[in-house]
């Protein structure tokens, strides 16, 4: 799939990326000339960022419940101006995606910024984290498989999460932990790079008072075997999306039980959904797979209780 930077949509893309389903987008467009499709040599119709920002803005206000007829009614400036001035409603969640949309798709720094910057004056950064960036990224994995956004949009708005994940958790590093006697080691396996929940699981740990020893993607299951020299109490946790395989997952069990879980004080806590094609009969009570982050985090919340 190319990284070109898309900036012309479909119809389908345009109900992709807004929720709003084609039909409707098509009776407002000839109902209110809500769009102004534009058309290819072969006359294939098709929509700039133009239209899939108005149509974005109008999705938001319509949510508000302005009704579809008085938005057609408006100045066009008048549109994103009021949408700004929603800003202040408590009830703003589906602006901000719809901002964080508009940022991934015209790699806008500036936008997702300032988005992020008016969420942080009201929210913590887990709330933002479970509340918002939760569900882009449960978008994004469907916009991408649908050809709607580029892989190189993908890269930009995870890349921006990450950086927000990553500055939060160096806060949370610079207090001592309150919970000594056990490590959590936080790894991808050897060519997995998706990072982010791997990343909110130490921050999870840290904000609860654990000792994190954060290793990072990519690593080799040799490469952990030297960490049980500087610690007694370790608890590894990886999270596997794309490797290993499904079909090999259980050989990388059998490996890491064999080299690295070993012993009655060293455990394997793994996430992800390819962690859901491990034999039952390769669990005992040194492994957990849990379902979700937020399986995790109750876990947390119980015993800190």
């Amino acid at each position: 799939m190319s990284n070109k930077i898309k900036n012309a949509f479909t119809i389908k893309d345009l109900e992709n990326l807004s929720g709003i389903k084609a039909h409707t987008i098509r009776m407002w467009e000839k109902r209110y000339n809500m769009l102004e499709p534009m058309r290819t040599e072969s006359n294939i119709r098709y929509y700039d960022t133009y239209n899939l920002q108005k149509l974005l803005n109008v999705s938001t206000l319509n949510s508000f419940g302005y009704k579809i007829s008085a938005i057609a009614k408006m100045p066009l400036e008048k549109i994103p101006a009021l949408v700004k001035e929603i800003l202040s409603n408590k009830s703003m969640s589906n602006h901000v995606l719809n901002n964080f949309k508009m940022a991934m798709m015209n790699f806008d720094l500036p936008l997702f910024s300032a988005t992020y910057a008016t969420l942080q004056s009201e929210k913590s950064f887990k709330a933002i984290f479970y509340e918002f960036f939760m569900p882009l990224l449960a978008e994004i994995g469907h916009l991408w498989q649908t050809g709607t956004i580029t892989p190189a949009h993908e890269h930009f708005i995870s890349a921006l999460i990450r950086q927000k994940i990553a500055a939060n958790t160096e806060k949370l590093q610079l207090i001592p932990p309150t919970k000594t006697d056990r490590v959590y080691v936080l790894y991808l396996p050897e060519n997995e790079i998706h990072e982010i929940g791997l990343m909110l699981i130490n921050y999870e740990l840290l904000l609860h008072g654990y000792k994190t020893l954060y290793i990072g993607e990519s690593m080799p299951v040799n490469f952990l075997k030297s960490i049980k020299d500087h610690f007694d109490n370790i608890t590894f946790i990886t999270y596997s999306i794309s490797y290993p395989f499904a079909e090999d997952i259980n050989q990388y069990i059998r490996t890491v039980k064999s080299e690295i879980v070993n012993d009655e004080n060293t455990m394997l806590y793994l996430f992800g959904k390819n962690a859901h094609h491990i034999n039952p009969a390769l669990i005992n009570e040194n492994i957990k797979i849990f379902n979700s982050i937020d399986e995790f985090t109750d876990t947390l919340q119980l015993t800190n209780s």
